[in-house]
């Protein structure tokens, strides 16, 4: 199979396509014929050199595809509904830059209806993510306020629709006018530039000096400090990624006489049995609503595998408005 591989961790440039063996599905596991590959965040820090693959997990990156099944264990299968020859899509720990890929049949997803496979492959990661950590871990409910912090990112687009489909105010932040205008067109109730405004301010303003009920942070760092500020009592944070760095200094007073919870937590780790549980969940509560048409993948743009590099470097200049999407043969 040809396969896009780390050579050396570096710039995009590092990326090269080449051939490998295709591997083999085990017990519980289906090998999947990729016809498109996400590109997350994580595969720009692996690239890097900066988050390696768990033990056991391919060392080729890519943490979603979407494809057809064409071999895997027959009684897992038959289990969760699949047959050979389905249209699936599935979170993997890695190996999903590759045409042929190995992934835990609890992982899959069947393809929304009406869905092509660029559609279907950025879906799996972001929206594994947010509803663990807005849902599960962050329990927002109808109601409430989420302010999400980089608004037009693969994880952004899809919180908040999904916060929206779920009856929340959404507050977005992003870095320009024209990225505050287009998480408006998603549905965010209100958009901050958070180069011209200070967002804790504003989300504070906005609420009625009440604060927001969840944060979705990507970035901590210095973040953390005002996000504690523009909490709600009983407010959660929840931190997904550490793009501002990993020390954070803030007012303990206010977690205290506001009763705020801080957590966080990373995905790809985390056991096959949590991550299907996740799976089941979404297909339950959100699939419908993707084939409803009230939730939709945003694709910035599509690369053909080959120019893995050019995708990277387009993700690492922060240009891009939802997922970019390789496309193999």
């Amino acid at each position: 199979m040809e396969a896009v591989e780390i050579s050396g961790f570096g710039a995009p440039e590092v990326l090269r396509l080449t051939e490998r063996p295709a591997p083999v599905a085990g017990a519980g596991e289906v090998l999947i014929r990729v016809r498109a590959s996400g590109v997350n965040r994580p595969d720009v820090l692996q690239r890097s050199g900066s988050y390696p693959p768990p033990p056991g997990a391919s060392d080729l990156p890519g943490l979603e595809v979407a494809g057809v099944i064409e071999s895997g264990d027959a009684d897992a299968m038959a289990q969760a509904g699949f047959r050979l020859g389905d249209r699936v899509c599935a979170l993997v720990a890695g190996g999903g830059y590759a045409q042929h890929c190995v992934a835990p049949v609890g992982q899959c997803l069947p393809v929304p209806a009406g869905f092509d496979d660029v559609q279907a492959a950025a879906l799996p990661e972001t929206f594994f993510t947010v509803w663990s950590n807005v849902f599960d871990r962050g329990r927002l409910q109808a109601g409430e306020t989420l302010l999400v912090q980089g608004g037009t990112s693969g994880i952004g687009v899809t919180a908040i629709q999904l916060a929206k489909a779920f009856g929340a105010t959404v507050i977005a932040t992003a870095g320009s006018d024209e990225k505050c205008a287009a998480c408006q067109n998603l549905g965010a109730d209100h958009a901050i530039n958070y180069r011209t405004q200070d967002f804790s301010a504003v989300a504070k303003e906005l609420t009625g000096g009440q604060g927001v009920n969840v944060v979705l942070d990507m970035v901590a760092g210095d973040y953390v400090a005002r996000e504690v500020e523009c909490l709600a009592e009983d407010g959660r944070l929840v931190i997904i990624a550490v793009q501002g760095g990993v020390k954070a200094g803030f007012n303990a007073g206010l977690v205290l006489r506001r009763r705020l919870v801080i957590t966080g937590s990373t995905l790809r780790p985390r056991p096959v049995a949590f991550k299907a549980a996740i799976a089941a969940s979404l297909r339950d509560k959100v699939w419908p609503l993707l084939e409803q048409g009230r939730v939709q993948p945003v694709i910035h743009s599509t690369f053909p595998a080959a120019r893995a590099a050019e995708a990277h470097a387009l993700m690492e200049s922060n240009q891009h408005i939802g997922k970019i999407v390789l496309t193999w043969a």
